[in-house]
């Protein structure tokens, strides 16, 4: 089946169903015109037509390949993520100050629900380094903007959001992945996560990874998490990736449907846990903010979650053609 993105309907329903045209109309988002919009959505369903769907069925037939803690994407996977992020769509919403061209949330939400739509296991990905630059840009320190947001928004390095642990699904409360404080004012962080998608991966030289981990000092249950910044590899002061950290992916998952999408299992701290690890400004000591800047970034996550809208347009898109092949017969 080849996917063709339905852009005059995304377009249509975005203007009118979510009222962004009156929105644009009031002047709520500057100059931004719908010549812009239309312009940016179109291009969308391009690469998502002809560059993203081809991936579909070489992911799922070869999948990512696992290897001595290595993940290998499979093929064509780091070609086209490379032009994705050289064409800009990892920073269309995230901030100007930051190398993002700053347009609405909604337009990005269109286009990545193309993404998703022309090949999941591939769409997945970006949107986990889209939330690591929102919580990042909300919470994190200036320093901390300057080392990594300006890789993060260009795409050369990616992000990763890891919650869930073997005991600890739903009931994120019950984390014990922990943080020590280290002499330099950082932290050590030491704890095993799963399901972490594409928490290993070749497609850029570094990952950040973003980690809930519990302090010394916490509190059971959600008013004892922290979050805190982990690099895969630490960057050198020309903001180069350095010495390789101390995390690693253990294993990967084989999900039906997005065998292209590496998920993972991780662990922090074999040799004695992961070092330079910084806390955003979200310690369990702001424990209201800390569960508001978790929700934060996982509202990109809406295109993926609601997966059945991405099926239900496929099989609309599959189901119209098997008509009109019937009514020819």
């Amino acid at each position: 089946m080849t996917y063709r993105a339905p852009v005059a309907d995304i377009a249509f329903a975005l203007k009118h169903a979510a009222g962004f045209a009156p929105a644009l109309a009031e002047g709520l988002y500057g100059d931004l015109g719908e010549d812009v919009v239309e312009a940016v959505l179109e291009e969308a369903g391009r690469f998502a037509t002809e560059v993203i769907a081809p991936l579909n069925t070489v992911g799922d037939r070869q999948g990512a390949r696992f290897k001595d803690g290595a993940v290998t994407t499979p093929d064509g996977w780091k070609e086209a993520y490379r032009d994705w992020a050289a064409a800009g769509w990892n920073g269309l919403s995230a901030p100007t100050q930051w190398g993002g061209q700053g347009l609405p949330h909604a337009v990005n939400a269109a286009c990545i629900e193309m993404w998703n739509s022309a090949a999941m296991a591939f769409g997945i990905g970006p949107v986990l380094t889209m939330g690591a630059v929102d919580a990042l840009v909300a919470h994190g320190e200036e320093r901390l903007k300057n080392s990594y947001l300006p890789k993060l928004v260009s795409g050369e390095w990616t992000g990763t959001m890891q919650l869930t642990e073997p005991q600890a699904g739903s009931d994120v409360g019950a984390l014990r992945t922990r943080a020590e404080r280290a002499p330099d004012g950082s932290y050590r962080i030491v704890g095993q996560k799963i399901f972490i998608t594409y928490g290993e991966h070749d497609l850029t030289d570094n990952i950040i990874h973003f980690v809930l981990a519990r302090l010394p000092d916490a509190p059971p249950g959600t008013r004892g998490i922290s979050l805190f910044l982990v690099p895969k590899f630490l960057p050198n002061a020309d903001g180069s990736p350095g010495t390789r950290n101390d995390v690693r992916a253990h294993s990967i998952e084989h999900k039906m449907g997005i065998h292209g999408s590496p998920t993972c299992t991780m662990v922090f701290g074999d040799q004695g846990g992961a070092v330079r690890c910084e806390a955003l400004d979200v310690t369990w000591r702001q424990s209201e903010r800390g569960l508001q800047v978790l929700d934060r970034p996982w509202y990109r996550r809406a295109p993926v979650l609601l997966r059945e809208e991405h099926d239900c347009e496929v099989a609309m898109h599959d189901g119209a053609i098997r008509s009109k092949v019937d009514r020819t017969l």
